[in-house]
């Protein structure tokens, strides 16, 4: 039997802990921040999530997202619409990190994440480009880490650029993920080996140091 399509948006909201389909609006008190600031913003027409990162957290690929309440996310696919904004105090380092954590346990203390950097999308440095879009899992596998340990392997170049609409669907099977960027056939990114296995857990709307994120249109089907 096939099991409806969850979707959730800032108008309405289609989810469950078992993913049933039930409509439900949504509202600020259905939404958990995580070491950002979130605020229900109109952009481009959208109803959007905005989300900006807490100055008071420093390092980088911390637990800094939304995370939405009641879900329990294992294998499934996701999807949602981003768009990044640079903050007017972003550091030289910023590059736009927006993207989606998901299994995320009870206590936010272990992740799964992915996310792009668009400001890399359309530099001339072809390294940076090559750094377009990252996987990490937390705690212990920061981008740093792998950077130095696996090069390559956890990261992955595509066309983006700041201040425009990217749809991102990640597919989550056992522990393998998938990134697809607007509605390509074939994946940014895979990942064979998730860090934390095959666990379950909430899903995020993530943002790192200097980005004003948008989020909306989110949509999760198993």
């Amino acid at each position: 039997m096939r099991i409806p399509v969850l979707i959730i948006s800032i108008i309405g909201l289609l989810f469950s802990t078992k993913v049933v389909g039930q409509s439900i609006s949504l509202k600020r008190d259905q939404l958990e921040t995580v070491g950002v600031s979130m605020s229900l913003e109109k952009l481009s027409g959208r109803n959007t999530v905005q989300v900006v990162k807490d100055s008071a957290v420093r390092a980088d690929d911390e637990p800094t997202f939304v995370k939405v309440k009641g879900l329990n996310f294992r294998d499934g696919t996701i999807e949602v619409n981003v768009l990044s904004k640079l903050r007017p105090d972003a550091p030289p380092h910023a590059r736009g990190f927006i993207g989606i954590a998901f299994r995320i346990n009870d206590t936010n203390s272990k992740f799964e994440c992915i996310y792009i950097r668009p400001t890399n999308g359309r530099a001339d440095d072809q390294v940076r480009r090559n750094h377009s879009i990252q996987y990490f899992s937390y705690p212990d596998y920061k981008f740093n880490k792998l950077r130095q340990e696996a090069p390559e392997k956890y990261e992955s170049y595509a066309d983006m650029g700041l201040n425009e609409w990217i749809k991102m669907k990640i597919v989550v099977k056992g522990v393998i993920a998938k990134l697809y960027l607007n509605d390509s056939k074939q994946p940014s990114l895979i990942v064979n080996d998730l860090k934390l296995g095959e666990q379950s857990g909430g899903i995020g709307l993530f943002v790192d140091i200097g980005t004003e994120g948008y989020f909306t249109d989110l949509k999760l089907s198993n």
